[in-house]
């Protein structure tokens, strides 16, 4: 893997806490470890966020579920039925 030498400007506290928390040699991987996982690949396949929602989706048990909680919190008087328009 060929990699960049990269100039960033940090506050003085945050550049201290690093040095006293990440040993020298170590500070490059964790960074990029930060950066990887806050830049999550913009494949689909590689986004758990994504893939998360997918099993929820294909979980028939929870679907069941949600409906029923659905249903039972129809009418408890914490949201209003949405009037719907009538066709002119």
């Amino acid at each position: 893997m060929s990699t960049t030498q990269l100039l960033v400007r940090l506050p003085d506290d945050l550049v201290r806490r690093l040095r006293r928390r990440v040993a020298a040699r170590e500070r490059s991987k964790f960074i990029q470890r930060l950066l990887e996982e806050a830049l999550l690949s913009e494949d689909p396949d590689q986004d758990p966020l994504y893939q998360t929602a997918l099993a929820v989706e294909q979980d028939t048990a929870l679907a069941v579920e949600m409906d029923e909680w659905e249903n039972a919190a129809i009418g408890d008087g914490l949201a209003r039925p949405r009037a719907r328009k009538r066709a002119p």
